[in-house]
């Protein structure tokens, strides 16, 4: 692993700082310059990581000092689960695809893309530009900026079929990120108690955000292809449930894509039952050999409510996403945005739109299609190689991920200690299932780091998987 000279300061100080006294004075900052050979710049970083690890204090106009290390005593919060109660709705326990990773292991388990794969020299000078300008200094309108509106707005109105309303920038809520967005749509929706229709498998964050606000989930079968559209009908006719939760476009995890007939078909049965189709289209920029055609482009009745974000495509910082609801479904979701979060970051948002509009977007999406098609098929080359059985029942035509069924005796806890013993960290798929997994899956990422590494990552997985016969 590579350390930068600001880590070899924090290594050498704190090799210092363990062996002296409480109160003892470090040298000063050009002492420290001189002694590290470093720039001043360099030595405060230092100096501000140790602060932040709680080791030393710094008294302005005196000095920096070793602080006193206090005696940790037990504390007994036993008293707050009498006061508590218990939980009424039990959350799920993050997923291990947000597990932070060192750098010398092959990660194969994140949702996000790689650095590499993001706009990241106009995202710089986007957050320059912000820093400059009003949106540093000013409150953002609760619905968002009025250009970030009628860009979510324009993009979905361009692929609007002739004969229907194109959605208008006032339909358009800016909200903090999907997560958030889901949660939102879904108390707004649905409501606490009551059923909400989701495909099996699905986003482990969007049943996250279900159990947050105690919505009843109702898993609908769902593969490569999607749902099928039976199971729909009877589903909602059964619980009188009035919204669907779906990724018609490079699902998560199944890298499924809805056809346009059965986006019709759906759209049928929701109008037909009087409901909504949230439509979550998160993975739009990361079409490979196939585009994101979102079924709510094909509506103008308010039956789907369709939420796209920015953060996976844009920048893990830039935690943007935007809703497009009609009717009093919209008013209900800005109520809630508005109670729950008042109004989104106006620099990140300006960031965002910066970003979005340069003419030099279209070009590293290009770019970007070029980067994942490569990437999709070293990994699924790799695998068919090395890890046969290992079965990939269709390659996703978009989106950042591989879903692969096992052997119905694969022990998966066991399969991931063996793998990440050996430097490969993989996420078993159980994470992905509203109800009782249907089998023995394994999703992976193909937009992570180390692309380079993905042949050896998938003999690790083989001989793992052959080690447990």
């Amino acid at each position: 692993m590579t350390y930068s000279s600001s880590d070899r300061i924090v290594s050498a100080l704190g090799e210092w700082i363990a062996a002296a006294p409480a109160g003892a004075q470090l040298p000063t900052t050009r002492q420290l310059v001189a002694r590290f050979e470093a720039s001043p710049v360099t030595v405060q970083k230092a100096l501000r990581t140790l602060v932040g690890q709680g080791v030393i204090e710094s008294r302005p106009g005196i000095g920096t000092f070793v602080r006193g290390i206090r005696a940790v005593r037990p504390n007994d919060y036993g008293w707050q689960t009498a006061a508590l109660g218990s939980p009424q709705h039990r959350v799920p326990a993050s997923s291990a695809a947000l597990r932070t990773t060192p750098n010398d292991v092959i990660a194969l388990h994140s949702g996000y893309p790689d650095r590499e794969l993001l706009p990241e020299r106009l995202v710089r000078a986007a957050f320059a530009r912000a820093a400059r300008s009003e949106a540093a200094v000013s409150r953002s309108p609760a619905t968002g900026l009025p250009e970030l509106q009628s860009w979510f707005a324009a993009e979905l109105g361009a692929i609007t079929p002739t004969g229907l309303t194109a959605p208008a920038a006032r339909d358009v809520v800016i909200l903090p990120g999907s997560q958030s967005g889901l949660g939102t749509l879904f108390r707004a929706l649905v409501g606490a108690g009551r059923p909400l229709l989701i495909e099996s498998p699905s986003y482990w964050g969007a049943m996250l955000a279900a159990a947050q606000v105690g919505v009843q989930l109702v898993p609908i079968p769902s593969g490569p292809r999607g749902p099928n559209p039976d199971d729909l009908d009877r589903a909602f006719a059964q619980t009188g449930a009035r919204a669907f939760y779906a990724q018609p476009n490079f699902a998560n995890p199944t890298g499924g894509q809805w056809s346009a007939e059965l986006g019709d078909a759906v759209l049928g049965i929701v109008r037909e039952h009087g409901a909504f189709l949230i439509e979550d289209d998160w993975a739009h920029d990361f079409g490979i050999t196939s585009d994101s055609v979102p079924v709510a482009a094909r509506d103008d009745s308010g039956h789907v409510v369709y939420i796209r974000s920015l953060t996976k495509s844009v920048s893990p910082s830039v935690r943007v996403a935007g809703v497009i609801a009609r009717g009093p479904a919209r008013d209900r979701i800005l109520a809630d945005t508005q109670a729950q979060e008042m109004y989104v970051s106006s620099a990140l948002q300006a960031v965002a739109v910066d970003v979005v509009t340069q003419p030099a977007w279209r070009t590293h999406l290009r770019s970007l299609r070029q980067q994942l098609t490569s990437r999709r098929d070293l990994l699924v080359d790799a695998l068919r190689e090395h890890a046969p059985t290992a079965r990939l029942d269709a390659v996703p035509c978009g989106g950042l991920n591989l879903w692969l069924r096992l052997p119905d005796d694969t022990n998966l806890l066991q399969l991931a200690r063996e793998c990440e013993a050996r430097g490969v960290i993989i996420a078993a798929g159980d994470d992905w299932f509203p109800a009782e997994p249907t089998g023995r899956y394994l999703r992976l990422n193909y937009s992570g780091p180390n692309p380079s590494a993905f042949s050896e990552a998938a003999r690790i997985i083989g001989q793992a998987l052959t080690n447990r016969q």
